[in-house]
């Protein structure tokens, strides 16, 4: 499924982009796969850079930094999910609306909650944009046959 997902090491403005991946971004797809190391899993930096490198380099759709912001969008604000590892662990936020504990699924109600409380801050990516709208940007194409 074509679920987004960004990576980061801090949050904020300031925070450091480590690869995207374009399908299966949830916190039960890729994310949480042990196959790659789930990647909500980690409880320090390393093992987070570590998990998401090779989930990156284990799927045809991931990329990394040195490939370029892989979006047509400026920033993870328009991105399903996107997941920052800080202070020992990994949080997340799904189209930018507060952070939360991707261990667990959210009531109804707090995912309003997350809404109301407006947009998270995250880099400005267009300097680095680089969208290809192949399989890594995850472009999808809607035909209609009228």
């Amino acid at each position: 499924m074509g679920t987004r997902a960004d990576f980061y090491v801090g949050r904020g403005i300031n925070a450091e982009w480590i690869g995207s991946i374009a399908m299966d971004g949830y916190p039960d797809g890729h994310v949480g796969n042990p196959k790659f190391g789930p990647i909500i899993d980690a409880t320090d930096e390393l093992a987070f850079r570590d998990r998401v490198a090779r989930l990156i380099a284990g799927v045809s759709h991931g990329t990394p930094p040195s490939n370029g912001w892989p979006w047509p969008w400026d920033d993870s604000r328009t991105t399903d999910f996107a997941y920052a590892f800080e202070a020992g662990k990994v949080v997340a936020t799904s189209f930018g609306r507060g952070w939360f504990d991707p261990h667990r699924i959210r009531t109804d109600d707090e995912v309003e909650q997350a809404n109301k409380a407006g947009k998270v801050d995250f880099p400005n990516m267009v300097d680095r944009q680089n969208v290809t709208f192949g399989e890594r940007s995850g472009m999808i194409v809607v035909v209609s046959h009228e």
